[in-house]
């Protein structure tokens, strides 16, 4: 079973350089870029709105709730800032990814592998790191981050918008209380964590496709290892990650 894990690990290590290979070629494939950008970015933007909403409404009721009686007013602004953006949005924006982009990703990818059209690709001399997985990656990186700030906005207004309806926070004073404690630190962390979740979401989308055999039945156990793989990927470096940057805290 190790030697597995080694071998499964050696093999998308692999697969990894032979793409950043292509990154170079990247530019030509500019057009099949902007088609992954709006699948991967723009159609997830409805997903990720709801998604921040509700964050942002259960870290306002989370913080009233264990710290409303101790914690002054003016910080629940600072804290709902801190945890979303650091913690929260890209933590979350990346698990949304993985059920929405990965496993699209995984299942198109693994479709293309069994019915031979990725053969096809190659037997005409088309790379298909160059012109099927680094495009996606590229997006996934490009994309995350976007995606992270916008979850960023809409789950802290809508923090706001809770403490606003429960003790008449305006909206003046509650931002401009974040703005004193805020530190830059707090957002581009947030947003490193998340392009290196959008890369491991579509990297282990376009590996697991690739690797693709078995019909419709290998199609949905691609699809199935994307999603669990890239769930536990993004939990596990957002713990690297933070270990990293606060190791002066630690």
């Amino acid at each position: 079973m190790n030697f597995k894990i080694l071998a499964s690990i050696g093999a998308y290590t692999l697969f990894v350089g032979r793409i950043a290979k292509c990154i170079p070629k990247l530019p030509k494939r500019w057009q099949e870029l902007i088609i992954q950008l709006k699948r991967i970015g723009f159609d997830s933007i409805f997903l990720i709105t709801i998604t921040s909403i509700f964050t942002g409404l259960v870290v306002a009721v989370q913080i009233i709730y264990q710290g409303g009686n101790f914690i002054p007013k003016n910080m629940f602004s600072v804290i709902i800032g801190k945890a979303n953006m650091i913690e929260l949005a890209p933590v979350l924006t990346g698990l949304v990814l993985t059920g929405k982009v990965g496993a699209s990703i995984a299942a198109e990818i693994g479709t293309m592998r069994v019915s031979e059209q990725i053969d096809a690709l190659q037997s005409m001399s088309i790379s298909p790191e160059e012109f099927l997985y680094l495009p996606r990656i590229s997006a996934g990186i490009i994309s995350a981050p976007l995606l992270t700030i916008y979850a960023n906005l809409i789950s802290i207004i809508s923090g706001w918008f809770f403490t606003w309806l429960k003790f008449g926070i305006r909206f003046a004073t509650f931002f401009n209380d974040m703005r004193i404690y805020f530190v830059s630190f707090d957002l581009f962390g947030g947003i490193i964590k998340s392009i290196l979740f959008g890369f491991i979401i579509t990297s282990l989308a376009c590996f697991f496709g690739d690797k693709t055999t078995g019909g419709a039945e290998g199609v949905g156990h691609s699809t199935m290892q994307t999603v669990v793989y890239s769930s536990v990927g993004v939990l596990v470096l957002d713990f690297l990650v933070a270990v990293l940057m606060m190791a002066n805290y630690l």
